[in-house]
Parts: structure tokens; C-alpha cells; sequence
């Protein structure tokens, strides 16, 4: 199974959301497609939806890493929400939910970051 992305745009925050498996043939594609989002759009904030993410491996998490910092960068807010139990161990392991922030789902993360759904 490949990847399919969404990005869409409310307000000032960018929502990502993943479906399928990201791995190293997907990463590079995530990656420039989300870099491109985020230059075309006038958004902040970024929440990532891994609710039908059934796999990722570490360039995934790359992907996130790099996405992560480049939102910090810009003084804004990444968001993770509604993450799958396979997903939420490689993030668990790898330490990453001591930088980045994990929420139940989409709609605690946009009334989180100020916008109503």
C-alpha cells in the first residue's frame, strides 16, 4: 500500500493527513509535497493526522523531525492527533513526543491552536 496525503488549510494552521505507510520510497515525496504546502500557503501552525497511518519507519520520522523544526523555526505550533497504536510506538520509542505534542484528535488540536472547527 502506498501513501495518500491531504493537506487542507483552516484558517492559520495547516492540517496534514496520512493514510497508508510511509516509508523511504514515500518520505522524499511527503516531504517536498508538505515543504511546498507550507511556502504556498500562509499558515502557522501544522497538525499532522496519523489516524490511518498503519505504518512508518524512520525516515517517516525524519520527515516529522524536519517538518517539526521548520514550523518551530517560524515561532508556530506542530500538532500530532488521532495516532495509530503501530505509529504511536516508533514515536513512543523514538522520544519524540517529549518535543512534539500528541492530542486526541483533529478537533481538540484546531480549538487547541485557536480555531473553531
Amino acid at each position: 500500500m502506498s501513501l495518500h496525503v491531504d493537506f487542507i488549510v483552516k484558517e492559520n494552521v495547516l492540517l496534514v493527513r496520512l493514510e497508508g505507510e510511509l516509508d523511504h520510497h514515500e518520505a522524499s515525496r511527503l516531504r517536498e509535497a508538505w515543504q511546498q504546502e507550507l511556502a504556498n500557503n500562509n499558515v502557522g501552525h501544522v497538525i499532522v493526522n496519523l489516524e490511518k497511518l498503519t505504518f512508518m519507519d524512520s525516515s517517516g520520522l525524519g520527515v516529522m523531525l524536519g517538518r517539526y523544526k521548520e514550523v518551530q523555526a517560524s515561532g508556530s505550533e506542530m500538532v500530532i492527533c488521532s495516532i495509530s497504536p503501530e505509529v504511536r510506538r516508533l514515536f513512543d520509542l523514538s522520544g519524540m513526543f517529549k518535543i512534539v505534542k500528541l492530542v486526541d484528535n483533529e478537533t481538540f488540536a484546531l480549538e487547541m491552536l485557536g480555531v473553531a472547527s
